[in-house]
């Protein structure tokens, strides 16, 4: 019998139809749920839910894709784009093998490495994206991005940061500190 994946026999599946599962240990963020909306609502739902149709109970239980399905439950501007329909591929395993799904789909995801993330930052400041336009269009909050600039040690990566004088100078401290004391000698002796 010849293997076909999932990926190709995805449904329209009313969110009415969809539960979660009991054991996903995975956890998002507010600002990664955020991205994630964000995400579904520029480019729409690009993956499927991962799913097993129960036909005892008429239901689809998500194996993998819970945070799509909470950004649907949450967002109504995405469940009526939607017209309350998630993409779902469908999986045909018993419960065992469906935990061990579910863990594989929450590790395979991988990490950013720094060094690349730095590199997309002083890719998009060249291509004339500020900031405030990375933060909302990548997630990251101010700090981040300036982290990622100071890994990547480009100065024109700086150019909207206004800096101050983080030290004085022991002279210049020393002489405005003598300064200001004098004069607080000359307003004594004058009262």
């Amino acid at each position: 019998m010849e293997f076909i994946s999932p990926v190709y026999n995805v449904k329209s599946v009313p969110i009415e139809k969809i539960v979660p599962n009991t054991y996903n240990p995975n956890a998002v963020a507010p600002p990664e749920l955020e991205l994630l909306y964000d995400s579904i609502k520029e480019d729409g739902y690009t993956m499927p839910i991962v799913c097993y149709y129960s036909p005892k109970d008429d239901l689809y239980v998500i194996v993998d894709g819970f945070h799509r399905y909470r950004v649907m439950l949450e967002h109504k501007d995405i469940y009526e784009r939607e017209k309350g329909l998630l993409p779902v591929s469908v999986i045909n395993k018993p419960l065992v093998q469906r935990m061990a799904s579910t863990i594989r789909h929450n590790r395979a995801r991988g990490t950013h490495d720094v060094d690349l993330m730095g590199n997309i930052v002083r890719e998009l400041h060249d291509l004339g994206r500020s900031d405030a336009w990375i933060s909302k269009h990548l997630g990251m909050d101010k700090d981040e991005i300036l982290r990622l600039k100071q890994i990547t040690g480009l100065a024109s990566l700086f150019r909207e940061i206004n800096f101050g004088r983080a030290w004085i100078p022991e002279e210049e401290l020393v002489e405005e500190t003598t300064v200001k004391s004098e004069n607080q000698e000359k307003q004594l002796q004058t009262t």
